[in-house]
């Protein structure tokens, strides 16, 4: 089981996503419930500073300050029960290695660390087991990059980087395995929308919506087990919004004929089903968990610099 633990700090990256919480091993929505009493349906419950919270079971809301309230906090909890739990791991010291849109790591940063290092011990119980976690420091990284970083080599000549996530797509130029600090953007244009337009265009025409898993599973699988009449409206709002994606990236001055993009995120099965563009010059990085694994690498390279190894 490949994870990082330098001298005795075990490295959790956990990605922040407005759609999914991804660590390295574990992917589980957003959603997040408090209980005062233990809920009798759910196996899954965190208990956390006297209450219980049931996450995973929705989406939350696209927010711009993660830190607003209190749903991120406790997601991250919840991602080092399940993260720690899955490294058979129950006390140890936690540098977590996170992350921020590009555009927004600047003024948000900061804020966002201290966010996450309110408490320094976190007491927490988790499938009927006990666990103590003492944060020893939090990293803060740009999303997109993070995905990567394991993969500049073959980032080669002139290259644009374009991760879709569910509520944003962060895009970076890099130029021989270097990224451009210059030539960075953070847009509104995640899986959400997506989603929102099918359900706007399925309305419209039949005057019925679907469960928000068909649309999701139909976005990843690039069908579904449907009517046609429901399946073809579906496809072009997909096919809609994958051109939506390209017109944005050629506005920031993509070049198909002379650029290779590559897309990560949940968002690249999306452009991998339906864009109807020459795909030639596109590679798709599948893995959900890229970037929180990308933090954690990020992670440990600045801790042995600042050790001195």
């Amino acid at each position: 089981m490949e994870h990082y633990n330098y001298k005795g700090k075990e490295i959790v990256g956990i990605d922040h996503g407005f759609g999914n919480i991804k660590s390295r091993h574990v992917v589980f929505r957003t959603g997040v419930r408090a209980y005062d009493a233990e809920p009798s349906m759910a196996a899954d419950a965190l208990y956390y500073d006297g209450k219980f919270y049931v996450v995973g079971e929705d989406h939350k809301g696209f927010v711009s300050d993660k830190s607003q309230d209190d749903d991120y906090y406790i997601l991250t909890i919840a991602a080092l029960a399940k993260e720690l739990e899955f490294r058979h791991i129950t006390e140890s010291e936690v540098v977590l290695a996170v992350g921020l849109p590009i555009q927004w790591i600047g003024a948000q940063k900061e804020a966002f660390r201290a966010y996450l290092m309110r408490h320094e011990l976190i007491e927490f119980r988790y499938h009927d087991q006990d666990y103590l976690v003492h944060i020893a420091d939090v990293q803060v990284f740009p999303q997109g990059f993070a995905g990567v970083v394991q993969r500049l080599g073959d980032f080669k000549g002139l290259n644009v980087l374009a991760d879709i996530g569910n509520g944003t797509m962060n895009t970076m130029y890099i130029k021989d395995g270097k990224p451009m600090a210059s030539r960075c953007y953070t847009d509104k244009l995640g899986v959400e929308q997506c989603i929102i337009r099918m359900s706007n265009e399925l309305l419209a025409v039949s005057g019925y919506d679907m469960p928000y898993d068909v649309y999701e599973d139909f976005l990843r699988r690039g069908k579904a087990d449907l009517p046609e009449k429901y399946t073809a409206v579906m496809q072009k709002a997909a096919e809609e919004y994958s051109a939506t994606i390209l017109s944005k990236l050629r506005e920031y001055e993509f070049n198909p004929e002379i650029m290779r993009l590559t897309v990560m995120g949940g968002g690249a099965c999306i452009l991998r089903n339906f864009w109807t563009g020459d795909n030639d010059r596109v590679r798709y990085i599948e893995d959900i968990c890229a970037t929180a694994k990308g933090y954690e690498l990020l992670a440990l390279s600045n801790m042995k610099r600042n050790a001195g190894a």
